[in-house]
């Protein structure tokens, strides 16, 4: 049986880390204690196919030619701009709910990838980027030899 040393204010230290972190995240952002993105960005869903990370965005309403894709070393960056129509009188207005302006969402992707060789393609409302694995990401085979 070893003896440990207790140090009291390193436990009342982490408590009140807790208590920031609550207040932090429930009175800042409520939407982050569910998991939920905050209001204006862009939800997404990152999978592994293959050699080839799949990331699919949820980008409705707005034109393929004002969205902008970049990667920078490991961070995906989405960013646009949806605009507002003008076909309504704003008297005549009885609710409105739909966002407009620039919105951004900037990931930090678990590999690192070959942005020279991605593709990206916008249906229904969805982007969906295909970024391929840098080759030093990929999975490489050791072969086992008897002696």
């Amino acid at each position: 049986m070893s003896i440990t040393r207790w140090e009291p204010f390193s436990e009342l230290m982490s408590l009140r880390d807790a208590m920031d972190r609550l207040f932090e995240e429930s009175f800042v952002r409520p939407g982050r204690l569910l998991g939920l993105p905050a209001a204006g960005t862009v939800p997404v869903d990152i999978y592994q196919q293959d050699n080839n990370l799949i990331v699919k965005a949820a980008i409705p309403g707005v034109r393929p030619e004002d969205i902008d894709v970049s990667v920078v070393g490991n961070t995906l960056t989405i960013k646009g701009e949806t605009k507002e129509e003008k076909e309504v009188k704003e008297e005549n207005v009885i609710r409105r709910e739909r966002r407009f302006g620039a919105f951004s969402r900037s990931l930090t992707l678990p590999n690192p990838v070959d942005a020279n060789k991605a593709s990206a393609t916008y249906e229904n409302g969805i982007l969906t980027l295909t970024l391929p694995l840098a080759e030093e990401a990929r999975p490489k085979g050791i072969k086992v030899q008897a002696k």
